[in-house]
C-alpha cells in the first residue's frame, strides 16, 4: 500500500508541470501577440502622424517661398512699369535670391523634410528626409547619402521600408508618372524600368548620364525577416514644373 500511494503521488507531482504549461503557453502566446500588435500598431500611428507634422511644416516653408517670389516679382514689375518698359531677366539675381529665401525659411523653421515625393496611380505620397537610418525610414522616405539631392542633376535615390511606405510599390508599373516637391519647383518623371537586384548592388544607383530618380526597398514585398532581394524603380526625368 505504501508503494502505490508513493506511485499515486510522484504521478500527480509529475502531472503538475504539464497542467501548468497546457493552460499558460496559450495563455503567454496571446499576450505575447497582443504586444507585438500594439506595437505594429503604435509604430504605424508614429509614422502617420510624423508625415502629417512633416507636410505641414514643408507646406508652410513652401508658402513663405512662394510668398516671397512674389513680392520679389511685384517689386521688380513696378519699378519696371515706372521706367516705361520691361526690364531684362537677370538669371544670377534670381538664383540667389531664391537660394537666400529658401536658407532663410529653413533657417526659421529649423528641420524641414528635403520634399515630398508622390506617386498617383499607387497612391503613394510621402515626405522625403534626408538618410536612410533605422529612424528616419520608420518615419518616413530616405533619401541615399552620395546619391544626388531632390530636385538637382544626376541620379537621385530614395529608399524605403516594403512594408510601410513603400508598400505599394508592388503595384507601379512602367510608364507610371513621379512627382518630387522641393522647395525650389516641382520635377516630374517617369518610371522606365523596374528590377530585382542583389542587396550590394550599387550600380543601380551611378549617374548614367540622364536625370534619374530610383526607388530602393526589400524583395520580395511578402517575407518574413530580412529579405534577400532589393527591388529597384528607376525613373528619367521628363520635365520641370
Amino acid at each position: 500500500m505504501r508503494v502505490q500511494i508513493r506511485l499515486r503521488e510522484s504521478s500527480a507531482t509529475t502531472s503538475k508541470p504539464h497542467w501548468i504549461l497546457r493552460w499558460c503557453t496559450p495563455v503567454l502566446l496571446f499576450f505575447a501577440g497582443i504586444s507585438a500588435l500594439g506595437y505594429c500598431s503604435y509604430a504605424m500611428l508614429e509614422g502617420q502622424l510624423s508625415q502629417r507634422n512633416q507636410l505641414k511644416q514643408f507646406n508652410e516653408a513652401l508658402s513663405k517661398v512662394h510668398s516671397s517670389n512674389a513680392d520679389d516679382f511685384h517689386v521688380h514689375s513696378s519699378g519696371a512699369a515706372d521706367l516705361g518698359a520691361t526690364s531684362p531677366p537677370m538669371p544670377r539675381d534670381t538664383e540667389a535670391r531664391k537660394a537666400n529665401d529658401t536658407a532663410s525659411v529653413v533657417t526659421a523653421a529649423g528641420t524641414l523634410p528635403l520634399g515630398k515625393i508622390e506617386i498617383p496611380s499607387i497612391g503613394l505620397t510621402a515626405m522625403v528626409q534626408e538618410g536612410t537610418g533605422p529612424r528616419v525610414l520608420h518615419l518616413g522616405i530616405g533619401h541615399i547619402e552620395g546619391t544626388s539631392l531632390l530636385g538637382q542633376s544626376g541620379n537621385i535615390g530614395l529608399a524605403g521600408h516594403r512594408d510601410t511606405f513603400f508598400r505599394n510599390l508592388r503595384s507601379i508599373q512602367e510608364g507610371d508618372e513621379i512627382t518630387i516637391t522641393t522647395l525650389s519647383g516641382s520635377f516630374l518623371y517617369r518610371v522606365d524600368l523596374i528590377s530585382i537586384v542583389e542587396p550590394d548592388d550599387s550600380q543601380v544607383l551611378r549617374y548614367s548620364g540622364k536625370d534619374t530618380l530610383t526607388l530602393v526597398t526589400c524583395y520580395p514585398f511578402v517575407f518574413v525577416g530580412p529579405a534577400p532581394k532589393r527591388f529597384i524603380v528607376h525613373a528619367r526625368k521628363v520635365e520641370n514644373r
